[in-house]
């Protein structure tokens, strides 16, 4: 019988399933020669009944193709890259964003906007209210610098410091109490400023309190000049001494009562009294006692009422 024999093909059977499961089917004008494509005869013969029935059978187990798209039955060749190719193909690293600025740009009128620096909007400058009245004293003053040459500084207050002022022309010491008007930060600021000045003018002329020479102005502060007490504070001259004998204190409490009964017989309340708000002239034994200090201090008529922590 030779090689043609009658029955299923098994060996081309099994390979041609393995063949269409793995490379899938081509559709008929690109397809592959079957493997007994060699056995067809000479004049172009159909195949014999077992191919054509096991093609069948696996051509309904595998779905075709659409029509159009071809199998690649090879691997594809590798692909070299250049170095440089390379080089840039590769991924840049990446920088972290800056976070968007919450911050407006403010423009400046006839410039470059572009590079402007950025100014914060939301914040909302408060000046002081000394700044923005007229005058704190209320009233135009001549330049304190033009009489009198600050000297060393002499002390320090919640508001004002105290330096060493020189009279031109005399060479007269005295002090001068500097107020910043940066520190006036509210209307009652200011309105404490020019009561205290209004209170020692009311004051003038009492041997025990202090001498108020003039006040003035400026851009940036307010300079009231008084007498100059070189002596110390009481507070310091206690300390100093250790103690007093009866008739000692009896003289110091005396004189402070009679400031106080002074002020009140003006309509004044000092608010503020204590050894440290009473300053000697010079530093002799004698020394005369002056009355300092009078921020606190109030108008006041008979008959009104006041809080108790208004008095010290």
């Amino acid at each position: 019988m030779g090689n043609n024999c009658v029955g299923p093909n098994v060996g081309n059977g099994f390979l041609q399933s393995v063949t269409a499961a793995v490379w899938k089917t081509r559709p008929p004008e690109n397809r592959l020669p079957p493997p007994n494509a060699e056995a067809k005869a000479p004049g172009g013969s159909a195949p014999s009944t077992a191919t054509t029935t096991t093609n069948t059978a696996d051509s309904s187990k595998s779905p075709e193709p659409p029509p159009g798209m071809p199998v690649q039955s090879t691997p594809p060749e590798p692909v070299k890259m250049p170095a440089a190719a390379a080089d840039a193909a590769k991924p840049l690293p990446l920088k972290p964003e800056k976070p968007a600025s919450s911050h407006a740009m403010e423009p400046v009128p006839g410039g470059d906007n572009n590079h402007q620096t950025k100014k914060p909007t939301h914040l909302k400058r408060v000046s002081s209210v000394g700044l923005q009245v007229e005058s704190v004293l209320g009233r135009k003053t001549e330049n304190m610098k033009e009489f009198f040459s600050l000297g060393r500084k002499l002390g320090q207050g919640q508001f004002g410091t105290t330096f060493l002022c020189v009279q031109k022309g005399t060479n007269k010491d005295f002090a001068c109490k500097s107020i910043a008007k940066r520190k006036l930060t509210t209307q009652e600021d200011v309105e404490d400023v020019r009561r205290e000045i209004q209170i020692m003018h009311h004051l003038a002329g009492h041997p025990n309190v202090i001498q108020i020479v003039g006040a003035y102005e400026d851009a940036v502060a307010v300079h009231v000049v008084m007498e100059l007490c070189a002596g110390g504070e009481l507070f310091d001259r206690i300390i100093q001494r250790g103690h007093y004998t009866e008739r000692k204190a009896a003289e110091l409490a005396r004189l402070i009562l009679n400031v106080v009964e002074a002020c009140h017989s003006l309509g004044v309340m000092h608010r503020d009294l204590k050894p440290e708000n009473f300053l000697f002239i010079n530093h002799e034994e004698e020394s005369p006692l002056k009355t300092i200090d009078f921020g606190l201090s109030v108008f006041f008529r008979p008959g009104i009422e006041f809080p108790s922590f208004w008095f010290s």
